[in-house]
């Protein structure tokens, strides 16, 4: 893995990434490729709730929330 990838849940708001790493397992990696979360997949940092967890991401055209420690198991390259 490249230093220059960050986990999801470090993405500053109103940024995008490249999802370039999944390391779920079981699952929750299941749940997140069903979400859509698979390699190359352009991601939006949205907004996070009042209390800093979750985050809204914006991925494929849907807006998606995800908890800090799921979005830490996703790897992205800034864009």
């Amino acid at each position: 893995m490249s230093s220059s990838f960050i986990p999801l849940h470090l993405l500053p708001t109103g940024s995008f990434g490249r999802i370039k790493e999944l390391r779920a397992q079981d699952n929750l990696r299941r749940r997140m490729l069903d979400l859509g979360l698979i390699s190359n997949t352009l991601v939006e940092s949205l907004r996070r709730s009042p209390s800093g967890d979750p985050t809204a991401y914006q991925i494929r055209g849907a807006v998606i929330a995800l908890r800090s420690e799921e979005a830490a198991n996703i790897f992205v390259e800034l864009v």
